[in-house]
């Protein structure tokens, strides 16, 4: 059970930011700062791939509307990258089946990503541009301190992670309206422009 922790934040995490948690934990491990992070994680190519698809979510994640765009993509990605790196972390740590730890890291991926597309969306629906840099700007902080939390002191980063995740479920519940708004006024612009084309 010694990996639960971490493997629960680095599954809230990637439905936030998949590409940063690889790249951090793999940057922490590389450098010798722990020892709880699996050799794959750790290797040049994933580390390139990680940084590469960082950099371009940093700028995606921050342009209003393509921004669901992006999240919408990702919905299969962050849980996936969740189960993985789940998967990898708990084969390092021997104390928990991968198959089992999978599910934990995919499922509180998913769940974290739903509160970020949730929350993006009701962003989305105010006319200007600084909500969406401040948001993701703001996500990309919290991923990075509660990773690095993690890494030195697991138990106190998946309490913190599962406080985050109860806020966002709360607020994305409270915001349900303004999502409902978005997505039909979405759904009004694919038609104008369906029937401006025929």
């Amino acid at each position: 059970m010694s990996a639960l922790p971490l493997i629960f934040t680095a599954g809230w995490a990637s439905g936030v930011n998949a590409y940063a948690v690889v790249l951090l934990l793999g940057l922490f491990g590389r450098t010798g700062l722990t020892d709880s992070v699996p050799e794959a994680l750790q290797r040049t190519d994933v580390l390139i791939a990680a940084a590469v698809l960082f950099a371009i979510e940093a700028v995606a994640d921050k342009i209003p509307y393509f921004d669901s765009f992006w999240d919408a993509l990702h919905t299969v990605v962050r849980p996936a990258s969740g189960a993985v790196v789940a998967a990898l972390l708990a084969g390092q740590d021997g104390s928990l089946s991968e198959l089992g730890a999978a599910a934990v890291g995919g499922a509180t991926a998913l769940a974290s990503h739903l509160v970020k597309a949730g929350t993006r969306m009701a962003i989305n629906t105010s006319p200007e541009p600084a909500s969406n840099i401040v948001a993701s700007t703001a996500e990309d902080i919290s991923v990075a301190g509660i990773i690095t939390l993690a890494v030195f002191h697991p138990l106190p980063a998946a309490i913190v992670a599962g406080i985050l995740l109860l806020i966002g479920l709360v607020l994305v519940t409270f915001l349900a309206t303004r999502i409902r708004s978005y997505l039909r006024r979405r759904r009004q612009r694919r038609a104008a422009r369906t029937a401006a084309a025929t």
